[in-house]
């Protein structure tokens, strides 16, 4: 069974956001590292999106 959906009721408002790399990655708890990858990336700002879908952190073990 198919539904069809209207693309106007559909909120991409929050990954549209604008966001400083600089507070994305104060607020993540990235090291320096992926700081400097990600202004190297993108430069001083970037959409919630392209950081979330860009971010790397590091596996966590016991």
């Amino acid at each position: 069974m198919s539904s069809r959906l209207d693309i106007d009721k559909i909120d991409n408002g929050s990954l549209r956001e604008v966001w400083s790399v600089r507070e994305f990655v104060r607020r993540h708890r990235l090291d320096k590292d992926e700081e400097k990858r990600l202004l190297t990336l993108f430069g001083s700002f970037a959409t919630k999106q392209e950081l979330l879908s860009n971010a790397q952190r590091p596996c966590l073990f016991r």
